[in-house]
């Protein structure tokens, strides 16, 4: 047997025995960790522990775990130190920096990370919106470990996350999506498994170039029947149960009308996405239009004060007097 055979072989031999040894995922008894319980996060780690999983919680600033922590989650001081503990690790932070540093260990320190501390059988769960090479490194670097690793961004905002309604994109193993299916299923409606490590991050930048151009028409519609003196709340009842319609519209366009521009999800954020979705189609070879347009107003009405805004803050920017 030649050594490319062999590595094929024991290549084999280690997946089926990380296969073997999967974690079973059951309420009190699979720990589960999340880190980073932001608007999102926050809501999404209380469904896992009320459906009675040991919860372990990790964020940058202590205090927005508190409530978890008074409903019993357990604090770790560190990625390293949570994923020691657990069984299923869930990541959802910022951007992808944040990605990198949790995983593979702060300013590339591996110890401090959570892929040297993943148990065998165990699976990590990347929420965050990241790109899809970080999320094939991670994959493999889990496998090494004869632990699993899945990119699982979101779409849905602080309202999916609070209602458990969020569609949940996943990409990785057959064998790891089938086992930790149940967490998903407490966490949101739409779910699949879309392909490979990267899959699932792929198809949130499709997510985030239709929203792209659909959240600066519902701004740019708004602005319309509101310089036609229209009765914008009439207006929202209206083209809502058209063709028209949908979260952009019903429930973003709503909070632009009443002047709610609160974030469920953050202009700052929105733009790391379209830039990751910028990046990726310029290394496929496609020119995305819309997408660069919107990416353009985005950051300058960031760069005017509202990069703290909820997407739906565009409108003010658009709709200015």
């Amino acid at each position: 047997m030649g050594p490319g055979a062999r590595q094929i072989e024991n290549g084999e031999a280690r997946m089926a025995q990380a296969a073997h040894d999967i974690i079973e995922v059951a309420p009190g008894r699979t720990q589960v960790g999340f880190v980073g319980v932001g608007i999102m996060g926050r809501s999404m780690a209380e469904h896992l522990r009320a459906a009675g999983y040991p919860l372990h919680v990790f964020t940058r600033t202590r205090a927005k775990a508190a409530p978890l922590e008074e409903a019993g989650a357990t604090w770790h001081d560190s990625p390293a130190a949570l994923a020691a503990a657990c069984d299923v690790v869930i990541t959802m932070v910022g951007y992808p920096a944040d990605v990198e540093a949790v995983y593979f260990g702060e300013d590339g320190a591996a110890e401090t990370g959570i892929l040297a501390h993943l148990k065998p059988g165990a699976v990590a769960i990347d929420m965050t919106t990241s790109s899809p090479s970080i999320a094939q490194r991670i994959a493999e670097a889990a496998r090494a470990r004869d632990a699993w690793a899945l990119d699982a961004p979101v779409s849905g905002g602080d309202v999916g996350a609070k209602n458990a309604t969020l569609s949940i994109m996943v990409g990785g193993d057959r064998t790891a999506f089938d086992a930790v299916k149940p967490l998903f299923d407490l966490l949101g409606k739409s779910i699949a498994l879309l392909g490979p490590a990267g899959a699932g991050q792929h198809t949130k930048m499709v997510n985030q170039t239709v929203i792209a151009g659909t959240i600066v028409g519902v701004a740019e519609g708004l602005a319309y029947g509101k310089a036609a003196g229209l009765d914008l709340a009439q207006v929202l009842d209206v083209i809502g149960g058209g063709a028209a319609g949908g979260f952009q519209l019903n429930v973003l366009g709503k909070r632009m009308v009443e002047g709610d521009f609160a974030p469920g999800f953050y202009v700052h954020h929105f733009i790391k996405d379209m830039g990751i979705a910028g990046a990726e189609a310029e290394r496929m070879h496609l020119d995305l239009e819309v997408l660069t347009l919107a990416r353009a107003l985005f950051e300058r009405f960031a760069a005017e004060g509202g990069r703290e805004d909820g997407t739906q803050g565009i409108y003010r920017m658009i709709a200015r007097d």
